[in-house]
């Protein structure tokens, strides 16, 4: 979770566009970010891929009134309301977009070319989405929060990680963990807007818990690109219990993501209703 999902851009901003908070270029500059481009395949009516701007004003068209995050691990279809062979494809990605109003969901396919290894910049890298257009089932989605809900998880998700990592000497260990913790820092100082216009400054607090949350957890498990691990030295058991000790915390960081990239929705509904 050191990196924003871009299935959480993508609803995000989209939100924002049709809500008419900001422009289509907006928009997409957000959503692409350092993407090089992003397309949209299989939109009803389109014989193949379109840009972002064409397919959130076909979607719209269709009747599209929000977007939502669906964010689904093994086991755990976080987000997801079916049918199958969307929640496959869902699953695959570890995540979604689904269209409100329209019964269509959206799964990006990331392709990557450019030097490879560690510390090569992301810049150099040049990196192609293709988001898969496909019918999903008018149905609530699976296991997700409300922001109330979320917020009061994470607070005791964040103590529970805090206490994991110090029982199992991980914070702060080795050059690795330092660099991504400094990272973490840095996207953090830099002022970015971590949810697009539209959103309830609560959805914008519990979505940074929910990064921070992700990020302790990342650091203490997760093993950087030159195949380092981010923790201390430790045993398969000890790697097993790390991974034990931590699922339940991921598992509420994710839920609070997608509770937050939701807010704008679910209040909107809200209103209506």
């Amino acid at each position: 979770m050191l990196d924003e999902p871009r299935s959480g851009r993508l609803a995000a901003w989209g939100n924002a566009l049709l809500a008419g908070l900001v422009s289509p270029d907006e928009a997409v500059q957000h959503i692409a970010d350092d993407d090089a481009v992003h397309r949209v395949r299989g939109l009803p009516g389109e014989p193949g891929p379109v840009g972002l701007t064409l397919a959130l004003g076909r979607l719209r068209a269709l009747g599209a009134t929000g977007l939502r995050v669906a964010l689904p691990a093994p086991g755990h279809p976080l987000g997801l309301s079916g049918p199958p062979e969307f929640n496959a494809r869902a699953m695959e990605a570890e995540e979604a977009v689904l269209a409100t109003g329209a019964a269509l969901g959206l799964v990006p396919e990331v392709f990557e070319s450019g030097p490879e290894g560690a510390g090569v910049p992301r810049a150099d890298v040049h990196i192609e989405v293709v988001w898969h257009c496909l019918p999903i089932r008018d149905a609530p989605p699976a296991d997700v929060p409300s922001l109330g809900e979320a917020e009061r998880e994470l607070a005791e998700a964040l103590r529970e990680a805090t206490e994991v990592l110090s029982r199992l000497d991980v914070a702060g260990s080795g050059p690795v963990a330092q660099a991504a913790l400094e990272a973490y820092r840095a996207r953090a100082e830099a002022g970015r807007q971590v949810l697009a216009p539209g959103y309830p400054p609560r959805a914008v607090r519990v979505l940074e818990l929910a990064q921070r949350v992700g990020a302790l957890i990342d650091i203490a498990q997760g093993a950087g690109r030159d195949g380092q691990e981010h923790g201390a030295a430790v045993s398969a058991s000890e790697m097993a219990a790390r991974a034990a000790a931590l699922r339940p915390v991921e598992r509420t960081a994710r839920r609070a993501q997608v509770a937050a990239y939701n807010a704008s929705v679910e209040e909107a509904e809200r209103r209506r209703g």
